[in-house]
């Protein structure tokens, strides 16, 4: 099973590919291209048991937590599980305009920061892959956070991003939720978010979260720039 969502959010393209037989990565009339990666990149991280995507001739492996980076060219890409229990690959994608490598990170090559702190319920766990000091990439910027038992707050206090959209993947939540904010900060609203579930971020809206249970979540951007720290802080006094 594959679903993919086309977005205005700079167009993005977000969704998960879950194969029960080899699913190749195909254009679509949206796009006004011959192949999907012809004039865009993608970041693809593994959620499931190990799974194998082949790019053009090259099988990459990819076990759990896993990432690889697709740049733009007329790509053949296919998805297929490994041996063990299914795979579960989501995908994120945005218009490129140069061509980078291929590239594949595991969890130790990731950028690992601990940031929050335990008296705020905000103490988390920040795994880069894509970012100016790891994959390269166009616009392209994706990695995930965990936040463990104890905590509750994802990116607490909220910020904007002015000059990029955000989305949010939640997965690893179980049968637990997590009650997402967004829209401007003097008008917020909430959302309840299940497992696997996405959240499409505009730049005019803030973007936190606390769940009733640890969690994890894929973020990924595109816009203006890749430089993660690019954020207007909002004041949590600021909230309404």
């Amino acid at each position: 099973m594959a679903r993919l969502y086309y977005t205005d959010l700079d167009r993005l393209i977000v969704g998960g590919i879950c194969p029960s037989e080899d699913i190749e990565l195909g254009a679509f009339p949206e796009l006004g291209a011959n192949t999907f990666h012809e004039r865009r990149e993608s970041g693809v991280i593994n959620l499931g048991g190990p799974g194998i995507v082949q790019v053009d001739e090259q099988e990459i492996p990819l076990e759990r937590f896993e990432c690889l980076y697709i740049g733009s060219g007329e790509h053949q890409v296919i998805f297929r599980n490994g041996d063990r229990e299914p795979a579960a690959f989501y995908l994120l994608s945005c218009p490129a305009h140069h061509s980078f490598p291929i590239a594949k990170a595991r969890r130790s090559d990731a950028n690992v920061e601990e940031i929050g702190a335990v008296n705020g319920c905000s103490r988390r766990r920040l795994v880069r892959y894509i970012h100016d000091g790891g994959i390269r990439s166009c616009q392209l910027v994706m990695g995930f956070t965990e936040v463990p038992d104890g905590s509750a707050w994802n990116t607490m206090p909220p910020h904007l991003h002015s000059r990029r959209s955000e989305v949010y993947l939640y997965f690893d939540l179980a049968d637990q939720m997590v009650i997402h904010l967004m829209g401007e900060p003097q008008c917020t609203r909430h959302i309840i978010v299940r497992d696997r579930q996405a959240v499409l971020s505009p730049p005019w809206s803030i973007h936190c979260g606390a769940g009733t249970g640890p969690y994890r979540f894929v973020w990924g951007m595109a816009g203006e720039n890749r430089t993660f720290t690019d954020i207007d802080p909002v004041a949590i006094n600021d909230l309404y």
